[in-house]
């Protein structure tokens, strides 16, 4: 099937974001609010039943691993049966077994329950999330994909970071953990009715028409496109791109309100400054993109950024343990340089322009790899080198993925070299194919 996402006119946009599409981002923002309303507190919480950190890290680890398998999947099976579609039975999911976790997990403090439910949410929550970048990539024109994009992680940052923590920081003090995670449901139902009713116009894929044989094919011909030494490298760079979010959801509570003595609540503030940050990080990368280039965002705001940041993390609040304000330092900073990795969105489609859903596919492997490499680091490490070793960990890989850069090579269109003016140049899948091969930065 052809692709006609280069012959998409431009669309009204304000400061990048895709006007026609706004019901889809006020949806993920309200999904991803009841999402992430246990993301920096539910370890911690865990442990309070009973169970050691390592048991903890390891339902998060156990969560990621259902997580990635359902990111690798969603970008096609969006494409193949419609985004709309694909929201809405990711939604449907992520209830079925939101209401499961809770009531047959928590509630009875049953461990095996606890993975059990919470895993099997794990594969619902990508497919309503990740099918909406499909559906920007199939309804926006290549020029504008890097600054939608860019407000595409905005809004999932105020959701299952910004409100998703800050409520819990309000709630829990009143009705504690459990009784706040039962408000969870509340946004994601809402995000889940205003992307079902909202999205009726989104423009889908020829290959929703495919038959069953040849949609089978297409899935797994994003497994193929890791025969591209590139997508792999662009891959692993996006595995380890938030492997410092996820990581510290689960193991800075425990630093935090364990070990230095804070609140709960306390804790939750520091992560809501973190993630109040990338709401302008990723918003300005996606601009900054187009100026200095995808590459060089990437390798020297991203990863170097990311693996000074991740160690001051660490070492800024064993420094000052009674300072909120000197904690809000590396969390500030944290937020700002992990969004200086979102083109790696537009590099995949680039690299595979023939294979979109196939590329975002790969692309959402790696976010939810990375949602499983963090807390799965976590459980191998903690026990004998703790938080500590953990953070040296996370930052070496950060330095791994920048050496890494160096070996990725992709033209981005239209792109003369940085602080240059850009004239926008579609790629044929020819020369994606030799850049693919033989391409530059």
């Amino acid at each position: 099937m052809s692709d006609t996402s280069s012959s998409l006119p431009l669309v009204k946009t304000f400061l990048g974001l895709p006007r026609p599409l706004m019901a889809g981002y006020i949806a993920i923002a309200l999904f991803m609010t009841g999402d992430g309303f246990e993301l920096a507190f539910l370890s911690q919480y865990i442990t309070t039943l009973g169970y050691t950190k390592s048991e903890a890290s390891l339902v998060f680890t156990i969560y990621g691993l259902a997580a990635a398998l359902s990111a690798w999947s969603s970008g096609v099976v969006a494409e193949l049966i419609t985004v709309r579609r694909a929201m809405r039975i990711g939604a449907i999911l992520w209830v079925l077994f939101h209401v499961c976790f809770l009531y047959f997990g928590l509630a009875e403090a049953h461990y095996g329950l606890i993975i059990l439910f919470y895993g099997l949410r794990g594969l619902a929550y990508p497919l309503f999330l990740y099918s909406f970048v499909v559906g920007i990539v199939q309804n926006v024109n290549p020029r504008q994909v890097s600054p939608a994009l860019g407000w595409f992680w905005t809004v999932y940052s105020i959701g299952i970071g910004v409100v998703g923590s800050f409520i819990p920081s309000l709630t829990i003090p009143m009705i504690g953990e459990y009784g706040t995670l039962w408000l969870a449901l509340i946004f994601a139902v809402a995000g889940a009715g205003i992307a079902i009713f909202g999205l009726k116009h989104l423009r889908n894929s020829d290959k929703s028409k495919m038959s069953a044989k040849e949609k089978f094919g297409e899935l797994l011909f994003a497994v193929k496109l890791f025969r591209n030494p590139h997508v792999t490298y662009a891959a692993i760079i996006r595995v380890i791109n938030t492997l410092s979010l996820f990581g510290f959801a689960v193991i800075m509570p425990m630093m935090f309100v364990d070990e230095l003595g804070w609140t709960i609540d306390h804790w939750l503030l520091i992560w809501t400054v973190f993630f109040a940050t990338t709401i302008f990080s990723n918003v300005f990368w996606g601009i900054m993109n187009e100026i200095m280039g995808w590459i060089n965002v990437i390798r020297y705001m991203g990863c170097l950024g990311m693996a000074g940041s991740t160690l001051l993390f660490y070492f800024i609040p064993q420094a000052f343990p009674d300072s909120f304000f000197m904690a809000c330092i590396p969390a500030v900073l944290l937020g700002w340089f992990v969004g200086a990795f979102v083109a790696i969105t537009p590099i995949l489609t680039i690299l595979e322009p023939q294979h979109k859903g196939a590329a975002i596919s790969v692309y959402n492997l790696a976010a939810g790899a990375s949602n499983f490499a963090a807390p799965a680091i976590a459980v191998l490490i903690l026990p004998h080198f703790g938080v500590a070793g953990v953070v040296y960990t996370y930052a070496g890989l950060y330095i791994f993925a920048f050496v890494l850069t160096f070996f990725l090579k992709v033209k981005q269109p239209g792109f003369q070299g940085a602080f240059k003016r850009r004239t926008l140049v579609e790629p044929s899948e020819s020369n994606s194919e030799q850049l693919a091969a033989n391409g530059t930065n």
